[in-house]
């Protein structure tokens, strides 16, 4: 069922959660680990069948002793475990780290939640945006005065959190396949999401990112940022370097009024956006496809992820795919020794022989 890949061999037992966990159970799958889902019976998919593809289904009730045992005997066979639960609920099961490792000295076991296995909040509910915000990404998050407003479940969920524990996961299972030593991954999205900020933070020892939302130009430069067109479309530029920011004025027919000695110049920072304001909203968006895409002026329209799916460079990448006419990604990243594939959607899990 797996899909061929570098992880071929690797073997993951996930517990069914809500959250980044499955997201990292299908990375893991999609890279080649054969990975056996493990659900509670009736509880379906809880975000469709995309996050199940690649993986083995198996119906388990972990509060009977029965079901327990074949969690553990899966448990013996396997390289990691993922389980997204409140911190403490695996150990009231029975399932924790101690019993899991006892059974499996090379286990490498994944603990995926938002606020992390300690901490004041660590049994507080939470969601991606608490977490972002929590964490200080979601400050820079929208426009000046008006409230913050990250990108739902991709800084947090999916940025901090399922990827995190996907390299973590194979971290520990490198280390383990060379000391034959398993562990515990404790990975919070809080955490994951105050590491990626690395580049703010080293961004403000310089000053170039102030407190105050709109005075940098990660935040507030009019050469970045995002412009409605004239059918209501939007588009974004980009044009940080000054070689890149003169292509976009020339590109734009505005070299004459704003040259690159202005463009770090935050007191011609008003004008120059009321300017692309007013510009960019006298065309239609295919105008400055057509004007700007492909060239040095760091453009690119702002599209769904159903107009995504039909972009030509997106469509010559293959980046996405249906199956059985469910649009999705394709996984990332790519190898070349492996095919560019999506696994076929699982079984049910009581029609899932292989379980």
């Amino acid at each position: 069922m797996s899909t061929p890949g570098p992880l071929n061999g690797v073997r993951i037992v996930e517990i069914e959660a809500l959250g980044p966990a499955p997201f990292c159970g299908m990375l893991l799958a999609d890279l080649g680990a054969e990975v056996t889902l493990v659900e509670r019976a009736g509880s379906g998919a809880a975000f469709g069948s995309i996050f199940l593809r690649g993986k083995h289904r198996l119906s388990l009730d972990l509060k009977s002793r029965p079901g327990r045992e074949q969690l553990l005997a899966l448990v013996a066979d396997a390289d990691g475990l993922l389980e997204g639960m409140r911190p403490g609920k695996m150990e009231r099961l029975g399932l924790g780290p101690e019993e899991c490792l006892r059974r499996n000295p090379r286990l490498v076991y994944g603990r995926m939640t938002g606020w992390g296995q300690d901490g004041p909040l660590a049994q507080s509910a939470g969601h991606d945006i608490n977490y972002v915000s929590l964490a200080g990404a979601a400050w820079y998050a929208g426009a000046p005065q008006t409230p913050a407003l990250p990108p739902p479940t991709l800084v947090g969920d999916i940025g901090g959190g399922a990827l995190y524990l996907a390299v973590g996961m194979l971290a520990g299972v490198l280390h383990a396949r060379t000391t034959g030593k398993g562990q515990v991954v404790d990975a919070a999205v809080i955490d994951g999401v105050a590491h990626m900020q690395t580049l703010l933070h080293s961004l403000a020892t310089v000053g170039q990112l102030p407190a105050e939302r709109g005075k940098s130009w990660i935040d507030g430069a009019p050469w970045y940022g995002t412009y409605r067109c004239l059918d209501g479309a939007q588009v974004s530029i980009g044009a940080l370097e000054p070689q890149f920011f003169q292509e976009l004025m020339q590109r734009l027919g505005l070299s004459d009024r704003f040259s690159s000695s202005s463009q770090f110049d935050q007191t011609v920072w008003p004008a120059m956006r009321e300017t692309l304001v007013q510009l960019f909203a006298t065309r239609d968006v295919m105008h400055w496809i057509a004007l700007l895409e492909g060239t040095d002026a760091c453009f690119a329209p702002v599209l769904s992820p159903q107009q995504a799916a039909t972009h030509p460079h997106n469509q010559a990448r293959g980046v996405f795919t249906a199956v059985d006419g469910v649009l999705q990604a394709r996984a990332a990243p790519r190898f070349s020794l492996f095919p560019h594939t999506v696994a076929e959607p699982v079984k049910p899990a009581a029609e899932d022989s292989k379980c």
